[in-house]
């Protein structure tokens, strides 16, 4: 089983290929999304959230990410502070999702994927890029945003340059679907060859 690091900045489409990618029935685990569930679902996570970010950012039991994340993304030691408690969680919780899974490859999808330094599970890691003003106005559009809270959360990660430099294939998803399915069948048949 290789494991396929899939990663890409905010904005530039890596859940579209992701969907796409498991429509090739290959199996997909969602690092953002399970680190999501894991703040609302373990007791530790919650206790110590609550103990270093005031209980308010729980409202009904829920963790508010839109309050929590102004306050991570208003400083690097509280964001460093975030993602050293949640990463472990996560690593382990992939390792318990791959231990279920039957199937040549399987995909880790995770927005900084080299930041936490997840990639050096994975045998082949994969950026998705786009050009910043698209990836500004995407996300600007899905998470109703000003483009500067935008740009802050932009630079808070990798650059695509950073990321291409070391990914071992690149996605380009800078024009319209069709071409990204294009791109998508290119990286699977590149992927099928590969390996």
């Amino acid at each position: 089983m290789k494991i396929i690091g899939l990663t890409g900045g905010i904005g530039s489409g890596k859940s579209s290929v992701g969907n796409l990618l498991e429509h090739k029935n290959i199996p997909i685990y969602y690092s953002d999304l399970r680190a999501h569930e894991i703040m609302n679902e373990s007791d530790k996570i919650v206790s110590t959230l609550k103990e270093l970010y005031g209980d308010d950012i729980y409202v009904d039991g829920k963790l508010n990410r839109e309050k929590l994340g102004s306050i991570v993304f208003a400083g690097k030691d509280k964001l460093a502070a975030l993602n050293e408690l949640v990463h472990p969680e996560v690593f382990a919780d992939f390792d318990t999702w791959k231990k279920e899974q039957n199937s040549d490859f399987i995909i880790k999808e995770a927005a900084i994927l080299f930041e936490s330094g997840s990639y050096k599970s994975c045998d082949i890691v994969v950026t998705v890029s786009a050009p910043l003003e698209t990836r500004i106005i995407r996300t600007m559009a899905r998470d109703d945003k000003s483009r500067e809270e935008v740009m802050d959360r932009i630079s808070k990660q990798w650059t695509d340059e950073q990321r291409e430099e070391k990914a071992d294939y690149i996605i380009k998803n800078d024009s319209s679907f069709l071409d990204l399915e294009r791109e998508v069948e290119q990286f699977y048949y590149w992927l099928q060859n590969s390996i």
